[in-house]
């Protein structure tokens, strides 16, 4: 069993900052890359930002710049920081783990969710 719990979010202004966590546990050999997405109401489900193991990012084109990804390898532990959040950025986060199972094949596994609301 694998369990991914995510945590950080919550209500903030615009403008404001939050920072989501996002921590695995559980059957896992080792972890390929961890990322966040996101969904909003009427919208298809999105990357936000993702990071691999030796800390390769990539991000979504309207996050550059304000959210930064991070990873601490020996907790499976991943952090979103966001800034200069906007309104749009409201949605669902998600977490996603892209790990290696003790039988060596590569799965992944999605987080519960947790809510980012800006609004004023």
């Amino acid at each position: 069993q694998v369990q991914v719990v995510e945590s950080g979010g919550g209500l903030v202004q615009p403008g404001g900052s939050l920072k989501l966590s996002c921590a695995a546990s559980g059957r896992i050999f080792s972890i390929n890359s961890m990322g966040w997405y996101r969904q909003a109401p009427g919208k298809e489900r999105e990357l936000v930002a993702r990071i691999t193991t030796v800390g390769n990012t990539n991000y979504g084109d309207s996050v550059k710049g304000r959210f930064t990804i991070s990873r601490d390898n020996a907790k499976n532990t991943m952090y979103l920081q966001m800034n200069s959040l906007k309104p749009e950025d409201t949605a669902v986060y998600y977490c996603k783990v892209v790990y290696i199972a003790f039988g060596a094949e590569i799965k992944d596994y999605w987080g519960q969710g947790t809510q980012v609301t800006v609004s004023s």
